[in-house]
């Protein structure tokens, strides 16, 4: 029997000891793009080995590359479940921007209820660290772990995770589970927690439109040589339509209508559109027209022109017609869309609008399928539930507008699906100066990862 009321309380009356741990592991420098912090990401691998293996984890540090991972497995039963976090942090400059040191954990009193401040409180420590917590609640109360479990934790997810797919495919065996939870992700609002179910995938593009052999003169070239800037700027236009639908042929093969149940779901939480519009200066929604902003956000593919370069951009005026322009777009992905299939079919585009005397060349990377999780399933349905049963607001299943390369790593190495519960807010400042946690992220957080594990177990 799990005794959840039991691991509930012990919660609550240890939560001090909790925080003690937290701001003990937010000390550690773990900056993992900086060589000059190597150490302190290895400091903090052996920290979480440490604490693993008190729980009664049988845990390892284990060298690579670059940062080392931490696995820890322990527990017993018929379903075994995979973890994933990540111990590394972001750089914290603009250091000056601080208020206080970043690697000196603080609590402090805001308007919307105490806040862990230190770099790392939200992304990921902290989240990492709900699941940990709540995993040494079980272990005091009845002896043993919940259910059978493996804990992996990186170290440079913040630095492009160069060792990560080798470690996975080199580890298969060890890695592998019946599902994954990933906790570094969010909730709709202080008081709602949400599953991220939809993750949109991505192809980056660079596109380069030659013309002439030289840059040229506009008095004497102007008119009877083509442009490049002319040519590339007509061929972007064309890309959207006055739906502000995206025209590339086969485009929308594979997005799959939103579910009613879901529709609803979204419809509930009373976005509001125009103000997310406001905080950033703008008024009228851009994307497919009849789309909601958090479908268009969601759960609809979008294509956008990250940069254009082309000719003279300095100062004053030359008065040149350019050899070369260039544009860098990116796509995100959903449902079912095939990166490589729109990767052909965006040169095909292209190519077939040029005129004579222009060429084009493309650099594509970062071509990712979207990931959509199996909300039918009945470990969803059951964390679901147990969230529910923590939080004020019933759990949503929510989308993601980005993407979290581990989760399609999951997918395509080890088979299986990913659980996305997470516990931080818009306003935790990520990867910005004076990034916080709220505490009750944190407390809620530990006894939500109590109910997600007992309902599963």
């Amino acid at each position: 029997m799990s005794n959840l009321n039991a691991v509930l309380n012990q919660i609550d009356e240890n939560l001090d000891a909790s925080v003690d741990r937290l701001f003990d592991f937010l000390r550690i420098q773990s900056i993992s793009t900086d060589p000059a912090y190597q150490s302190q990401c290895q400091q903090a691998a052996d920290w979480l080995t440490a604490e693993l293996t008190n729980i009664g984890f049988d845990a390892q540090r284990e060298d690579t590359p670059g940062h080392p991972m931490v696995i820890g497995k322990g527990g017993q039963g018929d379903k075994h479940y995979l973890f994933y976090g990540h111990y590394d942090v972001q750089p914290v400059d603009p250091i000056e921007l601080w208020t206080s040191d970043p690697f000196d954990p603080q609590k402090e009193n805001t308007e919307g209820g105490v806040v862990i401040r230190a770099r790392g409180a939200a992304d990921d420590k902290g989240q990492l660290m709900t699941f940990v917590e709540a995993c040494r609640a079980f272990k005091q109360v009845n002896g043993e772990l919940p259910a059978k479990l493996t804990l992996f934790f990186e170290g440079e997810e913040e630095s492009g995770s160069p060792s990560l797919v080798p470690y996975m495919e080199s580890n298969r065996d060890r890695l592998k589970a019946d599902l994954a939870m990933v906790c570094d992700t969010g909730m709709w609002d202080a008081t709602t927690p949400s599953i991220s179910t939809m993750l949109r995938g991505m192809v980056g593009a660079e596109i380069t439109i030659t013309g002439p052999d030289r840059d040229l003169h506009s008095g004497m070239y102007g008119g009877p040589a083509m442009n490049p800037i002319r040519v590339l700027t007509r061929i972007l236009s064309e890309l959207h339509d006055d739906e502000n639908r995206i025209t590339l042929p086969g485009f929308y093969e594979g997005v799959d209508p939103l579910p009613a149940d879901i529709k609803k779901q979204w419809d509930s939480l009373n976005h509001d559109d125009a103000a997310f519009l406001q905080e950033v200066g703008l008024s009228v929604p851009a994307g497919e027209k009849e789309a909601s902003v958090l479908e268009q956000i969601w759960a609809r593919p979008s294509l956008d022109i990250n940069g254009i370069n082309g000719g003279y951009t300095g100062e004053g005026f030359k008065t040149v017609l350019p050899s070369q322009a260039m544009a860098k777009i990116s796509f995100r992905l959903v449902g079912r869309q095939d990166p490589i299939a729109i990767e052909e079919e965006l040169k095909r585009f292209i190519e077939s609008r040029l005129p004579e005397d222009c060429s084009a060349s493309f650099v594509f990377k970062n071509g990712s399928a979207a990931t959509v999780m199996p909300v039918d399933a009945p470990e969803f349905g059951k964390a679901q539930q147990a969230l529910t049963d923590e939080w004020p607001n019933p759990a949503v299943y929510a989308g993601c507008g980005g993407s979290i390369p581990v989760v399609g790593h999951i997918k395509d190495i080890l088979d299986m699906d990913s659980l996305l519960i997470g516990f931080g807010l818009d306003d935790d400042a990520i990867h910005s100066p004076n990034e916080k946690y709220n505490l009750s992220s944190f407390h809620k957080g530990i006894r939500s990862w109590a109910r997600v594990l007992d309902a599963l177990s």
